[in-house]
Formats: C-alpha cells, structure tokens, sequence
C-alpha cells in the first residue's frame, strides 16, 4: 500500500467514526430534549438523529468492507459494499419520514403544548454546531477520496443543518404565537425534506450498482487524454463505471499497423500512467488493435439503439 493510499485509507476510517460519535452526543441530547418538551419538532429531529447513527454505523461496516483488497472470488474489488450502504441509508430516512409524518398528523389532530421551549431550542443550537463541524471534515474527505458512503453521509448531515434550522424556527413561532399546530406542521415539512434527500442519495447509489457511465463531460476528457498521445491513432468502445471507491476505465486503442507489440505496449503504458495521474482512483484496461481494423464494436451496436 502507498503512502497516499494508506493516508486515503485512514481519512475514510476517521470521517465514519466521527460520524457516529457525533449522531450518538446528538441522540442523547436530543433525547433529553424531548421528554421536557416534548415536542414534535424536537421528535422529528431525535428520529433523524437516530436514523443517522444506523445509517453511520452502516457506512462504517461498509467502507471497511470496501477498502478489502481484490480476492480470488472480487477480483473488481469490493467498493460497491458502499453504494449498498447508501442504499440502506435512502430506506433509513425513508422509514424515519414515514414515522415522522403519522406523528405529525397525530398532533395536528390532538394538538399538545410545548413546555421549556428554550431547553429544545439550546440542544439544537449545539446539534448545529456540532453538524456544521462533521460535515466540514466529510467534505474534506469525499474531496480527497470520493467515497459515495461518506458522501451519502455528508449529504444526509447537511441537510441535517437546515432541518434543525426549521426545528428552532418552529420553537420560536409556537412560543411566541403559542398555535400548537406550527410543532407538527414543521415536523411534516422536515418529513417531506427527508423523502427529497432519500431519493437523492437512492439515485446515486444505483448508479453505482447498475454501473452507470461517467458523466459525458468526463468522458470526452479521458478520450482527448488519450488521443494526445503520439502513437494513438483512435480509440473507441470507452466504457467507464464507478465502483464507489474508485472507477474503471477500458477502451479499444487504435495504433499504427506496423508497430511492434512492444511499441503498442510502451504506447498504452504511457496513456495509463496519465489516466492514472488524473484519475488517481482509476483502474485502465486498454486492447489495442491496428488502425482500421473493421470489426464488431459495442460504439455501433449502441449508436443503432438510439
């Protein structure tokens, strides 16, 4: 293992223990929160909270699982356990949503009042700072290794600060207003919230899982990468996929005829080490074959679908 791939390694480990050390201070002060005020709002947020810690300790699991080597039986590796875990993850916060909003009806039909609203609103003014805090560090992390478990983590997070944004919000308005049913009416809203983030975080996973292609912008970037290249006559059936911790490369190179194999292999060495350079995560596969050269191509067979 290199350095950088040790320190990637390592960043990975840190940003999923600190997501469940900070999802586990949240529930217990959310917790506490809620049994004194007992408010929706505050309950909406305890679910999320609690959601969060299952889902972190997924993605803890997941990206241990993930950052195992190749094997005889994964030989591609095992970076789709994290797209799995961002999965679990849309189905907790889907479920959290669901819970939330049949108690959010509830009292919107037996409206309750909220009591020491300024004990919820300090334990919310420390989950945002605490959240803030986490999702500085996870960005730093997805920056540096890209791993779609941690995004999926930093997403949910982020959009923990704006729910807790609408939590205080809603404390205040019912405190000062004192219409009980701003409480459930904002725990609906937070719930409609979630579902958005669920479905967002579902999209990318299954992107990974149905090996979905780079966007077109960074296929054109590897093609022009490649053709630079003296000796890379043309290059066709590209084909790329993420597997949640890194991304595959693999395309048809045409080279001149009467080159030497040797020559062919000193060409595609050079184009892998730069594909590499700018995709340090990647993994290349290159068939090279004469200029030319008439054969069956995936290029056409897709072209005829469109």
């Amino acid at each position: 293992m290199t350095h950088d791939a040790g320190a990637i390694e390592r960043l990975r480990r840190r940003a999923t223990y600190a997501s469940v050390s900070v999802a586990l201070a949240l529930i217990i002060a959310k917790l506490g929160a809620y049994l004194i005020t007992e408010s929706v709002s505050i309950l909406s947020s305890l679910i999320d909270s609690s959601t969060d810690l299952l889902a972190s300790l997924v993605t803890l699991l997941a990206v241990r699982h993930a950052l195992k080597p190749p094997d005889l039986m994964h030989r591609y590796g095992h970076g789709k356990a994290e797209a799995l875990a961002a999965l679990a993850q849309a189905a907790f916060i889907s479920g959290s949503a669901l819970f939330l909003s049949i108690e959010a009806v509830r009292r919107l039909i037996y409206p309750e009042p909220i009591s020491q609203g300024g004990v919820g609103i300090a334990v919310m003014v420390l989950s945002i700072v605490l959240t803030f805090g986490l999702i500085t560090f996870q960005r730093h992390v997805v920056a540096r290794t890209g791993s779609i478990a941690i995004g999926a983590d930093r997403l949910h997070y982020a959009g923990d600060l704006l729910m807790n944004s609408a939590v205080i919000a809603a404390l205040l308005l019912t405190m000062l207003t004192g219409v009980a049913a701003i409480d459930p009416l904002a725990g609906l809203a937070i719930a409609a919230f979630l579902l958005h983030g669920a479905r967002g975080v579902a999209r990318q996973a299954l992107a990974v899982l149905m090996d979905r292609e780079l966007e077109g912008a960074e296929r054109d970037r590897i093609a022009a990468m490649v053709l630079a290249h003296d000796g890379a006559l043309g290059l066709h059936d590209l084909r790329t996929r993420s597997t949640g911790t890194g991304i595959f490369i693999e395309f048809h190179l045409e080279v001149d005829p009467l080159i030497s194999v040797v020559q062919a292999h000193d060409i595609a060495d050079a184009i892998e080490r730069t594909l590499v350079g700018a995709f340090p995560s990647c993994e290349v596969l290159i068939h090279q074959e004469p200029a030319g050269l008439q054969d069956e191509r995936l290029d056409n067979r897709i072209g005829a679908l469109r």
